[in-house]
């Protein structure tokens, strides 16, 4: 009772009530229901009020309101629920043609930076459209790159954990500051420094720490910040992560892509006018080959010479499986000209939508001037759990399970490819991160091969889609992120009838 009545006051839909005595005040209710029904104003689930308060907010009786809500509920505009009451039943969901405005209307409103078609598609590359053929009663395996196992997630622990911040909260509450010059929770910062020190050898203290909501929005902040529109060039891979190119590309950089080969991005193609260099050296995106040694002293020197910055995004350079541990390019020598960017996304969780750079001195205030413009600072409760989660040890236990799991999900992919694609696919050498990557052999169209895929619900990406400029090669990119060995077992058997 007191519960419907709670509900019943949020009840704010402007009503005309119909004069006393009138005959058409069940037509009134009805008619100024149903518009408001129409027009959104009550949108789908809203909770009509009960009908034994029609008086007070409609000013009839009982049996005006019962008669409007049997007419409304014949329309299909209102559903009643046993026990519950009456609510406004789900509208009819319109296609996106019918939603879609028109452009032409739109285009002299909006920065004409964000209806450039190549940066919506850089955002829109993990999406696949499904096929009509495709059954959507059996699930998929997934074999696009970057996901994760959400099933592997200490789920428990992290629950512990949380609750005890939750419970620190209470017992202490954050006593309110401008959160002007907010560059994350300390001890999530001072938990960053120590991990990837131990795990990537990154040189830098709390202070060089800046907390963002995942890898994107530290893409999209070092873009504003680094980044002058029309004038900034900036150099990505190709192919490369189509994410991080697109926060350049909103900027208004100049963006020019890189050609790769097995010792990473070729560091005598960049152009002379080159101010920012994008890379994943220990693990690149999508082939998965690191950068050798004599590269990166040469990407370094290159730098210099240029008066360039580099971005190291290391997505996934916790998972190393074969070889001696790559370090990352900021070091000691290079803590002025790195930034490094690093994720929580693929060691623990996408949902946490936690990230950080570790920047130079001299761009931190900048940097943290652009977060806080963004949106002040991440989650508290979230950076506390995460930054405790870390300090306890539980990340290290966690990313040496994955590390054992995603180890046999890569051999098997190799074993299978070697002994059943050896003529079509080649793969190519990958000692960390969570995909595999192989070269086509032949002149097959892999595209169609994926297409094809799809309607046996296996999303399986060809290189196409990861090159800013004319594709330059052929192959499949092969994430296990996110499928168990049985699914590379049955996905694989697939693509062998696919092709």
């Amino acid at each position: 009772m007191a519960r419907d009545a709670g509900a019943n006051q949020l009840f704010e839909i402007a009503f005309e009530q119909p004069s006393k005595g009138s005959r058409r005040s069940a037509d009134s209710v009805y008619e100024q229901l149903r518009a408001a029904i129409l027009d959104g104003r009550l949108v789908a689930g809203s909770k009509l009020p009960a009908e034994r308060q029609s008086a007070l907010f409609f000013g009839v009786s009982r049996n005006t309101v019962a008669r409007a809500y049997t007419r409304l509920a014949t329309e299909g505009l209102v559903q009643s629920r046993q026990g519950s009451g009456t609510y406004v039943a789900p509208k009819k969901k319109r296609s996106l043609r019918e939603r879609a405005p028109s452009r032409q209307a739109l285009d002299a409103r909006l920065n004409a930076q964000w209806l450039r078609p190549e940066l919506a598609q850089s955002l829109n590359f993990w999406h696949d459209s499904q096929p009509a053929k495709a059954s959507k009663e059996t699930g998929f395996l997934d074999f696009r790159p970057a996901l994760v196992d959400s099933r592997l997630f200490p789920f428990e622990i992290f629950r512990r954990v949380s609750a005890k911040q939750l419970r620190r909260m209470e017992l202490k509450p954050p006593v309110f500051k401008s959160p002007q010059g907010n560059r994350g929770h300390y001890p999530l910062r001072e938990a960053i420094a120590t991990h990837i020190g131990i795990s990537r050898a990154v040189v830098c203290e709390p202070d060089d720490v800046l907390v963002t909501a995942g890898a994107q929005q530290a893409f999209d902040i070092l873009a504003r910040v680094l980044a002058t529109p029309g004038v900034t060039t900036v150099a990505i891979e190709d192919p490369g992560y189509p994410p991080m190119r697109a926060a350049f590309l909103a900027a208004g950089a100049k963006v020019v892509p890189i050609p790769v080969d097995a010792e990473g991005l070729i560091v005598d193609a960049l152009p002379a006018s080159v101010q920012v260099v994008c890379v994943c050296p220990s693990h690149q995106f999508p082939l998965g080959v690191s950068m050798s040694a004599q590269r990166r002293s040469a990407l370094l020197k290159a730098a210099r010479k240029h008066g360039a910055v580099i971005i190291e995004d290391d997505y996934d350079g916790e998972f190393r499986y074969d070889g001696t541990p790559l370090q990352a390019l900021r070091s000691n020598a290079t803590v002025d000209d790195v930034f490094y960017v690093g994720t929580f996304s693929k060691c623990m969780l996408p949902a946490l939508r936690l990230g950080f750079v570790v920047a130079p001195q001299w761009a931190m205030s900048a940097l943290t001037l652009a977060k806080n413009c963004l949106d002040w600072h991440c989650p508290t409760l979230t950076q506390m759990t995460v930054a405790r989660f870390i300090a306890d040890g539980y990340l290290t236990q966690h990313v040496r399970k994955l590390r054992d799991v995603y180890r046999k999900r890569r051999d098997l992919i190799e074993e299978i490819l070697h002994s059943d694609f050896a003529d079509e696919l080649s793969p190519m050498p990958s000692h960390y991160g969570m995909h595999v990557a192989a070269l086509s052999n032949t002149s097959k169209r892999l595209k169609r091969a994926s297409l094809r895929l799809l309607e046996s619900n296996v999303h399986l990406h060809s290189f196409e889609r990861y090159f800013f400029g004319e594709p330059t090669s052929e192959g499949l990119v092969f994430g296990y992120g996110a499928v168990d060995l049985k699914g590379i077992e049955q996905g694989l058997k697939a693509l062998r009838r696919a092709l």
